[in-house]
């Protein structure tokens, strides 16, 4: 079992313990090449330090015996290092093996008042509605830690037994130390007669996500009865005050990485629109328009004459050639396909996200699924210069792997590593979609649209002899924290406008002859289904680079 695999323990002989699967990666984590603060268990957020800890023992759990797909289990952290201290407990739902983390923290250095303080008392936020004196076993008991004035509680404590916990079991962070976190990922949703309102227990992760962003997720989960949406938290995350980043992986570590866990996807058996390398695109007949002019201008293998800098405001394009070029430009050149790598900070330097470009000249047209019926598309989804990327999210404690996020055309999803299939070791499989290269974790049919109703546009991956190992022949693009000089970006990176043409047709008129030839009933769901869906899946419309995503700064929309 690898360094961050999750155990519990229990001390509890009174509380019935359900069997708690945990989850390793499949291969150990290497040793990484020297170098820095990466991977060395501990992070200096600058007044703190902390240490990410993995191993829990289980408290409290909801359901366990009556439907454990909806269970809920509690847990404390355990083995926590001599003069650390605990910032919250954990929760995750009972269907996943038991992978998690909170951190704990201590002081290491002062300016004024101490950085961690003691709550001066608890507030029972939530207990079952059916507890005495004499019937105490068994439940569950939330306690929001009461802060100093000037402080914060940055989690919550679960006990079994209904009195108070003691002071000395958790620590409150000055305010100055803290950001601002939000609720995501609901995971119980319960009446409580007591305050006659839903009892809600949710993750928590930093309100203000991206590459600059300071916030840091404490792996703490967040409760209330009276909660609603616009309301501030009544706990809060860390913050990184350490400038010089020193928990991030240098050059040498991120090789390491890439070649350890880079991903590798698998195209459709029947994928027409593969993917290319940028010069190999350029080199085989691209073309640069400009606004106004008739005609376009040949691109030089590395992207020199392209326009850098300023904005997408309509002015240049690239477009295919109207030539007996345009058909092999399409089809794109698996072999010299190349993953082009952005490596950057998230959530305040404590992970490492090393997101992987690929890309493809052509994005092909949709295929509707309305029942057990699919009516492939002429046009509608098509367009010229297709940008797809996954994210790898690694720990930096650790290096360890904790997620992945696949983009699915203006979207995407963070898959954790349990749910992955893996090749090789520790590198995940990416499935991408036949003619729209959307990525997905596993083999199989997939829905943009309703699921329940079987109405949408049609994702189908599968495994094939097209196939892209990420972790040999790559390119690292741009890694910003590592200073000016360190990553040379290819002159492509920084164009701006659009990699394809905008053009105007009625593709929604494609969508609705076929809409029309259903039954009336099937017909409605079907036009308010797709009524819903994004207006760029029916126009043909080249998307801008890398660079111009709101990912590249920011963190992943999901």
């Amino acid at each position: 079992m690898s360094s961050c695999g999750c155990l519990y323990w229990n001390r509890v002989t009174d509380v019935t313990v359900p069997v708690i699967d945990s989850f390793s990666l499949p291969s150990p984590i290497p040793q990484w090449p020297p170098g820095n603060g990466f991977a060395t268990g501990m992070i200096n957020l600058g007044e703190l330090e902390v240490c990410e800890i993995s191993k829990f023992e289980f408290i409290w759990g909801t359901d366990m015996a009556k439907n454990r797909k909806k269970g809920v289990n509690f847990f404390k952290p355990v083995e926590i290092p001599d003069g650390y201290f605990c910032l919250g407990h954990y929760s995750q739902l009972d269907e996943k093996p038991l992978r998690g983390f909170v951190l704990v923290a201590r002081e290491v250095s002062k300016s004024g008042s101490p950085a961690l303080l003691k709550p001066i008392d608890y507030t029972l936020v939530w207990c079952p509605d059916d507890w005495t004196e004499e019937n105490v076993h068994g439940h569950g008991y939330f306690w929001l830690p009461l802060a100093p004035e000037g402080y914060k509680a940055v989690g919550f404590i679960v006990t079994n037994k209904p009195a108070k916990p003691g002071l000395e079991e958790i620590r409150c962070v000055r305010d100055d130390l803290t950001e601002s976190c939000e609720p995501h990922c609901l995971l119980v949703n319960t009446h409580s007669k007591i305050a006659e309102s839903l009892f809600r227990v949710w993750k928590t992760r930093p309100c203000h996500r991206g590459m600059h962003e300071k916030g840091v997720s404490v792996g703490t989960f967040f409760c209330s009865c009276l909660w609603s949406p616009g309301d501030d938290l009544n706990i809060a995350c860390l913050k990184n005050l350490n400038a010089k980043m020193q928990s991030m992986p240098n050059l040498d570590q991120i090789h390491a990485l890439i070649k350890h866990y880079g991903p590798t996807f698998y195209f459709h058996p029947d994928e027409i629109y593969l993917p290319s390398s940028v010069s190999w695109f350029f080199e085989n007949g691209a073309l640069l328009y400009r606004k106004g002019e008739p005609t376009g201008e040949r691109i030089d293998p590395s992207g020199s004459n392209l326009p850098t800098g300023g904005r997408n405001d309509g002015e240049y394009w690239i477009d295919l050639p109207k030539d007996t070029s345009e058909k092999k430009l399409k089809r794109g050149n698996l072999e010299s396909a190349k993953p082009y790598i952005h490596v950057k900070p998230a959530l305040g330097g404590t992970f490492t996200d090393i997101v992987i470009w690929v890309f493809c000249p052509f994005n092909g047209p949709g295929c509707l699924k309305i029942g057990l019926m699919n009516f492939p598309l002429s046009r509608v989804g098509q367009h010229v210069g297709d940008w797809e990327h996954v994210a790898l999210r690694i720990s930096n404690f650790t290096g360890e792997l904790w997620s992945v996020y696949l983009s699915q055309h203006s979207a995407g999803v963070w898959v954790a590593a349990p749910d992955l299939e893996f090749i090789e070791g520790n590198k995940p499989i990416i499935y991408a979609s036949r003619n729209g290269h959307a990525h997905f974790p596993h083999p199989g049919e997939f829905l943009q649209g309703s699921a329940n109703l079987r109405i949408g546009i049609r994702n189908t991956a599968a495994p094939s002899k097209y196939s892209l190992d990420s972790s040999q022949d790559y390119e690292i693009v741009a890694a910003e924290y590592l200073g000016d000089g360190a990553v040379n970006e290819p002159c492509w990176l920084q164009y701006m406008r659009k990699w394809g043409p905008t053009t105007v047709h009625d593709s929604r008129a494609e969508i609705t002859r076929i809409l029309n030839r259903l039954p009336a009933t099937l017909r409605c769901s079907a036009v308010y289904i797709f009524n819903k869906l994004p207006n760029e899946l029916y126009g043909e419309d080249g998307p801008t680079g890398p660079k111009e995503k709101s990912s590249w700064l920011g963190d992943e929309k999901c």
